[in-house]
């Protein structure tokens, strides 16, 4: 008896060790904050143009990567409103007058209206009408002309869909989500074939990337961010569209199946490889991607879409990999793979590397944080 006793002990002190425990609020709180630090002292003016040394460019401050920054400065601002952060996402649309990149109200590239999900909520954090004036005037164009074609690469699920879920919800106007969803499927079901493949729960990137093209041992290449965007985009549309929406069934089928694939294929230390199904191309640890599927997951499992048990070990072990790996003592984000479309593109992907833009990579980490701060 006294053996067997032992053994219990054993094991039960063994499952406590392996077993992590949520973090506390104020630490989940602090982290954010000084991720957010860096970056705001980094960036101290939201107005300045955004150097691309490699193309010999220089891009406007609201294109997408900065945008994607917003989105994660203002879910920050949703748990911690500190004025500075509603101040410096006010100066950035004050300066670009609440419109889209090139102030053009009449482009169809998600990547640049995505901007207006941080005008709305700022306008619903103020209702001042001019804050709506260009993004209802762009996303009126897209309701009322028939093409549903735009979104042709899956980075733009997450940059346009919610913005026409948001306005949605603001005006009570269905057209907004049925738009999204029209747009929505035509990227799922029909470009290229479907570019979801239901079979194995994931996206391929664009066209480019459906079979035969395989990754380097034979399997399909699944991109991590292109993926962590379409995660994000479907928690941020179930968001905002009411409970009897006629696809909010297939919104919520499409997370769990990708969360699903997404957690047989995280890698031991908690991260995800840039290439999801091949450790070989390019492997190695990557934090945005790993940062958009614990979004992700830590809103389904805070709003009863996904089991809490299964998955949030899954998340625990992603965010603390994040934070005790990645977050530098200054509050710099390493292992952020750059700009790109393919598990090739924006290398190296390292602790100490700087990708060639630092601002998306830091939205993914604040949206979150966001949601792993609720988790109780």
């Amino acid at each position: 008896m006294k053996k067997l006793l032992t053994f219990v002990l054993l094991c039960l002190t063994a499952a406590t060790a392996g077993a992590q425990e949520i973090p506390s609020r104020k630490e989940t709180l602090k982290t954010m904050v000084r991720v957010n630090d860096y970056f705001m002292k980094k960036f101290a003016d939201p107005t300045a143009v955004m150097p691309y040394y490699s193309r010999k460019k220089v891009y406007e401050s609201n294109i997408w990567t900065r945008a994607v920054y917003y989105e994660g400065l203002m879910a920050l601002y949703s748990v911690y409103p500190e004025n500075r952060y509603y101040d410096y996402a006010c100066r950035w649309a004050d300066f670009h007058k609440w419109g889209m990149r090139k102030d053009d109200t009449t482009t169809r590239n998600a990547d640049n209206y995505c901007c207006s999900q941080t005008y709305i909520d700022l306008y619903e954090l103020c209702p001042e009408p001019h804050r709506l004036t260009k993004t209802l005037a762009s996303m009126n164009m897209l309701v009322n002309t028939p093409q549903i074609d735009d979104w042709t690469w899956i980075d733009a699920i997450q940059m346009g869909m919610p913005v026409l879920s948001k306005l949605g919800r603001l005006k009570g106007d269905a057209r907004y989500f049925e738009k999204a969803w029209e747009m929505y499927a035509w990227s799922r079901n029909t470009l290229a074939g479907g570019l979801y493949n239901p079979k194995e729960g994931l996206w391929w990137r664009d066209k480019d990337f459906v079979p035969p093209y395989k990754e380097p041992n034979g399997r399909n290449c699944y991109w991590s961010r292109g993926n962590g965007w379409v995660v994000a985009a479907l928690v941020r549309v179930l968001q905002d569209i009411p409970a009897d929406e006629p696809h909010r069934a297939t919104y919520i089928a499409d997370l769990k199946a990708m969360c699903k694939a997404l957690k047989a294929c995280q890698r031991e230390d908690g991260f995800w490889n840039v290439s999801l199904h091949d450790e070989s191309n390019f492997g190695g640890k990557e934090t945005s991607g790993t940062a958009l599927f614990v979004y992700g997951m830590a809103w389904g499992i805070n709003n009863g879409v996904l089991d809490r048990k299964e998955y949030l070990p899954v998340v625990l072990k992603a965010w603390n990999a994040m934070v005790s790996e990645a977050v530098h003592p200054n509050g710099f984000l390493g292992y952020v793979q750059g700009t790109g479309k393919e598990p090739k593109d924006g290398q190296p992907v390292k602790y100490d590397s700087v990708p060639d833009f630092e601002d998306y990579g830091t939205g993914c980490f604040l949206l979150a944080g966001s949601e792993v701060y609720k988790l109780q």
